[in-house]
């Protein structure tokens, strides 16, 4: 006999992790909104809302700017599957896990991958990518990750940029850990193309992927050879739909809701201000650095190109990372992230991102952390982290 399901009700949770984020009350109540078509006048307008709203987050003035209806690994796959072609090179810088993806983007457009390998925790090396370059005149991007969400490295993007340029290369740019977080000033650095991600410093539901493409990588997507491989990604067909004018053409149907839900993000990220978004994101992320140096621990990151809105946190000698967390979700309802691939078993990282980088959350997780690393017999300071983190507050 099939058993009886009820609605599903999840836990109160406060989520530190490398994504999702808590998500904004207004940005849920959106979402609860009457849906409408995807062709209705009034979600077009929206829609033309989005796009302005995209620009002014990215800072720039593209016209090819909108949210594919997918996650971020969608809005990466968008980037690579329209300007990639069977028998490119591209450059791929990487330092994380969300670099060895970027490869796989690209051999899967049967492009060949030139890898610019660094240690993770680092940033991009320029001098070995411009070694690259060099080395291969014929390639046609630079493919790098701004913000690495494995390690909370944040690479130089407007160097990095210009170097491609000097070598005629298209770049290509994961922001989904940076948008909101750290500045990205996409014309100004001279990106080409950039994608996004809704469930980070965005604080939105997961799902959404804002990307934008400058007008030379728009020129380069209208005059490919072949088709573009994926049909849903095909940057020509959708542009039927989220071009310009009333006047649209179906392609897919929209997630309706969850579009109202990313444009109420937006609104909240207009009324903050970009700037007062970064220094926000700069404040507790001091405030929580000075808490757990306090406590004796350390940054897996060095602190020029530490991210402010993930931290990498090293776990103490003969700690269990699985128990930690565990202890934390049950106990706190607090989650923070284990670390990716190499970094398994000897980071956490913690998210401070968009509607979860605030005073209460980071005083929580201080707070937290101190007692269940006392309990389990940690090598740490007790009892110092919240009031540092308080100092840095009132200071």
């Amino acid at each position: 006999m099939t058993q009886q399901v009820t609605s599903f009700h999840p836990p109160q949770r406060t989520l530190m992790g490398p994504g999702p984020s808590d998500v904004n009350p207004r940005i849920l109540e959106a979402m609860s909104r009457p849906t409408i078509g995807h062709l209705d006048p009034a979600f077009i307008g929206m829609m033309d809302e989005m796009k302005s709203l995209l620009q002014y987050a990215f800072q720039t003035e593209n016209a090819l700017t909108m949210p594919v209806s997918a996650p971020g690994s969608a809005g990466m796959e968008t980037c690579f599957a329209n300007l990639l072609e069977a028998g490119d090179t591209a450059i791929v810088c990487q330092n994380g896990v969300f670099g060895g993806r970027m490869k796989e983007n690209v051999e899967r457009c049967g492009a060949t991958a030139i890898m610019v390998e660094d240690e993770w925790g680092k940033p991009v090396d320029l001098d070995k990518l411009e070694a690259a370059l060099k080395a291969h005149p014929e390639a046609k991007l630079v493919a790098f990750v701004h913000a690495e969400t494995s390690t909370g490295a944040q690479s130089d993007a407007a160097a990095i940029a210009k170097l491609a340029q000097k070598h005629d290369c298209l770049t290509i740019m994961d922001t989904v850990t940076s948008l909101g977080g750290t500045p990205i000033k996409m014309d100004e650095w001279g990106i080409d193309a950039i994608y996004s991600g809704s469930q980070k410093c965005l604080s939105c539901t997961p799902g959404l992927s804002p990307i934008s493409f400058s007008e030379r990588a728009a020129d380069v997507v209208r005059n490919r050879k072949t088709k573009v491989q994926s049909w849903f990604l095909d940057l020509n067909l959708v542009m039927g739909y989220w071009g310009e004018g009333a006047k649209r053409a179906y392609h897919h149907t929209a997630p309706i809701n969850a579009l109202y839900a990313l444009h109420e993000s937006l609104v909240i990220l207009q009324e903050e201000g970009l700037e007062n978004a970064w220094t926000r994101h700069r404040l507790h992320h001091n405030a929580l650095k000075a808490g757990i140096e306090a406590m004796g621990l350390s940054f897996l990151v060095e602190e020029p190109y530490r991210l402010p809105q993930l931290n990498s946190v090293t776990i103490p000698q003969g700690i269990d990372d699985a128990a930690v967390r565990s202890q934390l979700l049950n106990d706190y309802n607090l989650e923070i992230g284990a670390g990716l691939g190499v970094m398994a078993g000897k980071v956490w990282r913690i998210g401070l991102m968009g509607h979860s980088a605030n005073k209460t959350n980071v005083l929580l997780c201080l707070g937290a952390l101190d007692a269940v690393l006392g309990h389990m017999g940690a090598d740490i300071n007790r009892g110092v982290a919240v009031e540092a983190a308080n100092q840095v507050y009132s200071g």
